[in-house]
């Protein structure tokens, strides 16, 4: 290796682990003021508590004891994961199906897909929570189809890209030895799309653990997911906060998802590349 390749290896080195280093700082700030009581955030943010701001476990203990936390965890826990789990299946069936079967109807499908992702939520968010309403789809299980449609232009992109690159012998092998259509793609094209499909489950999952705007329009405050839960529960009358509570709760949501991504991380590389350079 030439010496201005070490020096641009170095560099880009130095500066991811800058960036990561600004990602994390906000999440660590949130952590340690987790551990002070309220009137000391307010004051100093920025500093580690001492003996006299340290409150111990008591932020958690408010923001679990908060109204409605527990029962919101388990509404994000349940959309969160059937959402995921469908809109995968689903997603990767469609991308194998457009892939496969050339025709204009297949062309312009997968056009109406790729110009789903680049419309703006903010674009529609008024009209669709009508619609949303008017169809009764407003409760934690009408929100799950709401989360397919959302998010089914990404991920069949991401999937159509790695299907593209699957050996169409294989799938003719299949027929050959009398698998119909749905025990081929179950059995030989889905185990081949693993790295790709846990990759879509990763980054949906994220987004729908940690939506507010999406639950906060459909579902409102009667139905609350634990991002709008917390955002209610830590808000106190004229406009006050209970700014330690609201930053124990905070830990806690991100708990979750953080311990999903870092269990199936070495996923993600592996599909984003296969998708963007099969594709």
């Amino acid at each position: 290796m030439t010496e201005r390749k070490r020096f641009i290896n170095n560099t880009l080195f130095i500066l991811m682990i800058v960036l990561a280093a600004l990602f994390l700082f906000p999440i660590l700030i949130v952590f340690i003021n987790s551990f002070k009581t309220k009137f000391s955030i307010m004051g100093s943010p920025f500093k580690l508590p001492d003996s006299k701001t340290f409150a111990g476990m008591e932020n958690y203990v408010t923001g679990i004891k908060s109204a409605g936390i527990g029962w919101a965890f388990f509404r994000s826990l349940f959309i969160t994961v059937f959402s995921v789990v469908i809109l995968t299946v689903l997603a990767s069936m469609t991308a194998w199906y457009l892939v496969r079967v050339k025709s204009r109807l297949t062309k312009a499908i997968y056009s109406v897909f790729i110009f789903s992702m680049i419309v703006p939520f903010q674009m529609v968010m008024y009209t669709m929570t009508y619609v949303v309403t008017k169809i009764r789809f407003n409760n934690p299980v009408g929100i799950i189809f709401v989360y397919i449609g959302f998010g089914a232009g990404l991920s069949v992109f991401m999937l159509s890209g790695f299907v593209k690159g699957i050996p169409l012998e294989l799938e003719e092998a299949a027929n050959i030895d009398g698998c119909d259509p749905v025990r081929t793609f179950f059995w030989i094209v889905f185990p081949i799309m693993k790295p790709t499909a846990i990759t879509v489950t990763i980054l949906n999952a994220m987004w729908i653990w940690n939506d507010y705007l999406l639950p906060y329009l459909i579902l409102g405050t009667q139905s609350k997911t634990l991002p709008v839960a917390i955002q209610i529960a830590m808000q106190g009358a004229y406009g006050s906060v209970n700014w330690g509570g609201f930053m124990a709760m905070l830990v806690l949501a991100i708990v979750p998802i953080i311990i999903f991504y870092l269990f199936c991380q070495r996923y993600i590389i592996e599909g984003v590349i296969a998708g963007a350079v099969k594709g």
